[in-house]
This record gives C-alpha cells, sequence and structure tokens, in this order.
C-alpha cells in the first residue's frame, strides 16, 4: 500500500507542476490565456545617467595586450570588454578606449592575465604578457605567470 500511495503523489505532484507551468505561461512572448505580453514586460530596462548629464570622456588611447608563447593556451583579460579565452599562442587584441566619467580620475583598468603553455621540452610554463598604450610598452609580466595590467586615465 506504501508504495502505491508514493506513486500516486508522486503522479499528483507532476500533474500540479505542470498546471502551474501552463498558467505561469511560456518563454514565447505570450502569456497563459494565449495573448501577446506587452512591450513593456518583453523589453529590457534601461538605464538612465543621473542628474541628465552625459558622461564626459577623455582622450581615446589605442590599447594593445599581448601574450607570448606558442601553442594553446588560456588568457582572461579586461579591455574594451573582458573574457577568458582558449588562444593560441602568441596571441594579441588591440582596441581604441577611453576613460569615462569617474575612470578620469581614478583610472579604467586594462589588465591579461597569461595561462600555461607546453614548452619546447614538453614542460609546462607559464606564459608572458604585456600592455602596449599608443605603441609604447607600459607594462610587462616581471616573472612567469604574472599578470599584467595598466590605468588608462
Amino acid at each position: 500500500m506504501g508504495a502505491q500511495l508514493r506513486r500516486t503523489l508522486t503522479a499528483t505532484a507532476f500533474v500540479l507542476a505542470a498546471a502551474l507551468l501552463a498558467g505561469c505561461g511560456g518563454g514565447d512572448g505570450t502569456s497563459a490565456d494565449g495573448k501577446e505580453k506587452t512591450p513593456a514586460a518583453q523589453e529590457p530596462v534601461k538605464q538612465e545617467e543621473s542628474g541628465g548629464d552625459a558622461v564626459s570622456q577623455g582622450s581615446p588611447h589605442e590599447v594593445t595586450i599581448k601574450v607570448e608563447g606558442e601553442g594553446p593556451s588560456n588568457v582572461m583579460y579586461t579591455l574594451d570588454d573582458s573574457d577568458f579565452a582558449q588562444v593560441t599562442l602568441p596571441w594579441s587584441r588591440t582596441a581604441t578606449i577611453a576613460a569615462r566619467g569617474a575612470e578620469q580620475k581614478v583610472g579604467r583598468l586594462v589588465i591579461v592575465t597569461p595561462g600555461n603553455m607546453t614548452a619546447a621540452d614538453g614542460q609546462i610554463v607559464a606564459a608572458r604578457c604585456s600592455i602596449s598604450v599608443d605603441g609604447k610598452t607600459v607594462a610587462e609580466s616581471k616573472a612567469p605567470g604574472k599578470p599584467c595590467s595598466y590605468e588608462i586615465k
């Protein structure tokens, strides 16, 4: 009798869950009654600048991040965007960026963290990195595997 009661409770739970999901509507832009959801419910909320003032921007700089070595490796970086990617070394990425708003005083952080690579002798070693701003090298890894960072103002 205990097994039959468990099966009944389980079946009831599935029916209730299905009813709740059907009542909440699907993710296809319609509500439970099949009508279109309002556009306000579908659009992401837009964030406005406080005070209505435009955010000032500093002068643009061409920034290049590099990771030296050979073969596959992982790289984590923040430049014009942030990413963690598997790349083939040597690797570089260039973007034109400018400090915005408060970044003009405190700086806009650019960082690259190299991963490991396989050396010619088969050993796993850390890659080296560098950052250049407007063609001038401003940061280099002091030791293999250490991240490189620089603040643009």
